[in-house]
């Protein structure tokens, strides 16, 4: 496989965090975890969106990317895979949801700073559910601050991630997870890691799982 830096992508339950270890532990990787529990806004945002959506996202940038400029001084980057279950974009995508437009333009203008002095993955894994399949996702792993998303965040979510994907060149799995089990059926795992070793191209690839 020729990708040294893959990152996976998906809207609110896809399932990020499990596929990232699943792959992490396949290629004997670093496996890079998004810290969201240390935020304290998380749960005041789903409370007050309007009030806490600002400092929300600034704490997420911040701690993304003092997770991710390791990378830039590690000299064994490339010869070594890193996995991580975040695209340091995300923070800009979330931002275009959550914020007020001047909120927006301001926030904009310190991602964009911070972006260019960060290492960009050579590909990116996007888990694709329906509304339906992510709330289920939602209410089985039981975090009390995300029960009560309603379906709209989500669908603005979800349209704001394949937006962005399609206008720019990004290299990309898209992962239909509409009835995945990557902890209990081995072929589903088996479709992403021939997707990788058998080296898609650029521009987006479409893959449904058996």
């Amino acid at each position: 496989m020729d990708y040294h830096f893959i990152t996976i992508e998906g809207n609110i339950g896809a399932g990020k965090t499990t596929l990232a270890h699943l792959l992490a532990k396949h290629f004997n990787a670093r496996l890079i975890l998004e810290q969201f529990a240390d935020n304290p806004f998380l749960p005041k945002f789903y409370e007050n969106p309007g009030q806490y959506a600002f400092p929300l996202e600034l704490f997420f940038m911040a701690e993304r990317y003092k997770q991710l400029k390791e990378l830039v001084h590690t000299n064994d980057l490339f010869q070594s895979i890193t996995v991580t279950d975040y695209l340091f974009t995300k923070c800009l995508l979330f931002a275009k949801v959550n914020l007020e437009e001047p909120e927006f333009r301001l926030y904009q203008n310190f991602f964009d700073i911070i972006d260019a002095q960060l290492v960009h993955p050579d590909i990116l894994i996007y888990l694709h559910a329906p509304v339906s399949k992510l709330q289920q996702n939602i209410r089985k792993r039981n975090r009390s601050y995300e029960q009560a998303i309603p379906d709209g965040y989500l669908f603005n979510i979800q349209e704001t991630y394949t937006n962005y994907i399609r206008q720019h060149n990004i290299r990309t799995i898209f992962v239909d997870v509409s009835n995945a089990d990557f902890l209990g059926n081995d072929k589903h795992l088996q479709v992403v890691l021939d997707a990788l070793e058998k080296d898609p191209g650029e521009g987006q690839h479409y893959f449904t799982l058996p």
